[in-house]
């Protein structure tokens, strides 16, 4: 089935295939992107007939996380409907990380901001060895929220507080040595390596799995949802809000230096 941003269908297997479509975006996020994919996913985490949600992009960039465009029209608009927007989100995320069946991530190109939390909530990942991965949100003063609770179980709190502050880039080797990603393959080799661990998965019991992965999540310590989330939606709606969030986005789509920003 093609949807406005995304492609998705489930093979007699049962593994669903969803791609994402926006590549001359960078298959960046907007409100109809969010709305759409949380409600696909579950709409087949419902679905008795699914063994595996595989996700993967077009184009040459996984995700570059929210639409630029979209949010400086979000920063416009009252706290209430950020926080709205942010929840939708916080919803997105919630519904890839508490999906009940395995979920898989075939990484090609760069993940930033919410695309790399999209990774995060993924039970295996698998990434091109020129993949790149960043955390940019505060360089449009912002902040990762929504995602955070995800990342840092994916990262480890050490490695979110360098890439948090310094929203600098770094490679699927880095991302691989932390454990974010699982694997590294050649680029032209993804979806046969993909494939290779999808026939490893699906020969595993079906109940054994969902109950396994209902297992792990109850023993985390602070499951992301609920209160967090909720925690996560406000401080992001604020910031969008604020002065300083609308000056970061305006900066970036301008193409010039924060006002903060002392540097030559």
């Amino acid at each position: 089935m093609e949807r406005p941003f995304f492609l998705e269908e489930i093979d007699q297997r049962g593994v669903v295939h969803i791609a994402l479509t926006r590549p001359d975006k960078h298959n960046a996020f907007n409100a109809e992107l969010i709305s759409e994919l949380t409600s696909s996913l579950r709409g087949y985490d419902d679905d008795d007939r699914v063994r595996l949600l595989l996700l993967t992009a077009q184009g040459k960039s996984f995700s570059a996380g929210g639409d630029l465009n979209w949010m400086q029209a979000m920063a416009a608009k009252s706290e209430d409907e950020n926080l709205e927007d942010a929840r939708a989100l916080a919803g997105l995320m919630e519904a890839l990380d508490s999906f009940s069946k395995p979920t898989m991530a075939l990484v090609q190109g760069p993940a930033i901001g919410g695309g790399l939390g999209l990774v995060a909530c993924c039970d295996i990942v698998v990434a091109s060895e020129s993949a790149v991965f960043a955390l940019s949100e505060v360089r449009l003063g912002l902040i990762p929220a929504v995602i955070q609770p995800y990342v840092l179980q994916a990262l480890g709190e050490r490695a979110v507080r360098r890439y948090t502050f310094t929203a600098e880039r770094f490679s699927a080797q880095e991302a691989h040595r932390l454990g974010l990603v699982h694997e590294l393959t050649a680029w032209h080799d993804l979806r046969t390596r993909g494939e290779e661990l999808i026939e490893e998965v699906l020969k595993g019991g079906p109940t054994a799995q969902v109950e396994a992965k209902a297992h792990l999540r109850a023993l985390r310590a602070t499951a992301p949802g609920g209160a967090v989330n909720e925690d996560a939606a406000q401080r992001i709606a604020r910031l969008r809000a604020s002065p300083e969030g609308q000056e970061g986005i305006a900066a970036f789509l301008d193409k010039r230096k924060a006002g903060w920003r002392q540097d030559d």
